[in-house]
């Protein structure tokens, strides 16, 4: 038998010095396996997203995300149908969303299956230009957040921190 072992990850038989990276994918690899449909649904989706304006798009695992400061939407491809997860500040109530979850304290995605070319259309393209406005606005709020957060740690001092308390003792009397 020769020497080796089994990726945890894939569960691929890896050689002993043979080199292995099954985290490492590409869009190509993702949509290989697509139907003549899903395919040309994938390149309306891409081609939409691509005309909102400057964004990172990358392959991780088994999705395509789309980002800019923070991943806006992400497409799964699986054998029958396209899973997009939207990113959008407010939960979504329409035919077209499967499933609504909440992702953080301000956004909720919103799972939708995509099976042909022209379902990437309104309502679904103008959530998408929705989602890549929430993901990076002019004047982001959580740097404004972020800075008031550290101004408030800034003034907790031990001596500050012992007058609250004081305080706190001073009513309950």
């Amino acid at each position: 038998m020769a020497a080796g072992h089994e990726c945890y990850h894939c569960k691929q038989w890896i050689a002993e010095g043979e080199p292995h990276d099954c985290w490492t994918t590409t869009e190509a690899a993702l949509t290989a396996h697509l139907s003549v449909d899903l395919r040309e649904a994938w390149e309306r989706l891409r081609e939409t997203a691509v005309e909102f304006g400057e964004q990172r798009i990358y392959a991780s695992l088994n999705s395509i995300m789309f980002s800019r400061k923070a991943c806006y939407f992400f497409v799964r491809p699986k054998q029958k149908f396209l899973e997009v997860c939207i990113f959008l500040p407010r939960t979504l109530r329409a035919p077209q969303v499967r499933r609504a979850l909440p992702a953080s304290k301000t956004k909720t995605g919103h799972l939708i299956q995509v099976r042909h070319r022209d379902e990437v259309e309104a309502p679904i393209t103008d959530w998408l230009y929705e989602a890549y406005d929430f993901a990076a606005p002019d004047t982001p709020q959580h740097e404004l957040r972020s800075a008031a957060v550290a101004k408030a740690k800034a003034t907790r001092t031990p001596a500050n921190k012992k007058k609250k308390v004081a305080r706190k003792a001073a009513k309950k009397r």
